[in-house]
């Protein structure tokens, strides 16, 4: 056997190496970990230490944004939660198309989970690092995003119609930080068809596997909190 034949037997039969660095409570890992599941793909899950040390693998792998998650396929790094769920979505296209096949459909899915990261998780966490009672503006901005996309879901069973896809992906892992943004934040946000659609959601296995629990979550935002000195 020659060795380009060899090489090309061997990476037949090796067949893909991936690995996710995460932190098992981050929302954008949360969205990777769906898409895998959904995909059927096998991976090697790394946790990461990101309030007090972080990895020289990290490091090396995101040394931009130095952030998870981070999914190596093959040796090489992909960054960025949505960029990693489309690039996951383009690779093994074989399974659960999770981005709509027609142009516009696909760039409104874009839209509205670039929306979710801009007008929802980076409103929110000035609440909850935030000090208490310095937030009205992004409370009131938090409670009209979130009835945005209830809007936008609508009646449909998911943002993308009967298929739960790009978009769902996008906003799910949020859902379980709700209840913490209105405890820290003093608030209540009123959101039923979005509480109605995460329930269809956690139906999903890729789903349920993997969302936070919400005390955990509540944990968590307490001890950082204290560690950033708003509390």
């Amino acid at each position: 056997m020659t060795l380009n034949l060899w090489i090309h037997w061997s990476q037949l039969t090796m067949g893909d190496e991936v690995v996710l660095l995460d932190f098992h409570l981050s929302m954008f890992g949360i969205r990777v970990r769906i898409a895998l599941a959904e995909k059927g793909v096998k991976y090697e899950y790394k946790e990461e230490d990101i309030v007090n040390t972080k990895s020289a693998l990290l490091l090396q792998m995101n040394p931009i944004h130095k952030k998870i998650p981070v999914l190596i396929h093959n040796g090489k790094p992909i960054c960025e939660s949505l960029i990693i769920v489309e690039y996951i979505d383009e690779v093994w296209k074989d399974k659960n198309p999770l981005l709509p096949t027609d142009s516009y459909q696909r760039a409104q899915a874009r839209f509205w989970a670039d929306f979710v990261d801009n007008e929802v998780h980076e409103v929110a966490k000035k609440i909850w690092t935030g000090k208490v009672g310095e937030h009205e503006k992004e409370k009131e901005k938090l409670i009209f995003n979130l009835k945005k996309l209830e809007e936008v879901l609508g009646d449909k069973p998911y943002f993308g119609g009967d298929t739960f896809g790009f978009l769902d992906i996008a906003l799910i892992p949020f859902l379980k930080w709700f209840s913490t943004y209105e405890a820290v934040g003093n608030m209540k946000l009123d959101y039923p068809k979005l509480i109605e659609w995460g329930r269809r959601c956690l139906e999903r296995e890729s789903v349920s596997k993997f969302l936070s629990d919400e005390k955990e979550v509540y944990d968590f935002v307490l001890m950082y909190r204290k560690k950033i000195g708003v509390d």
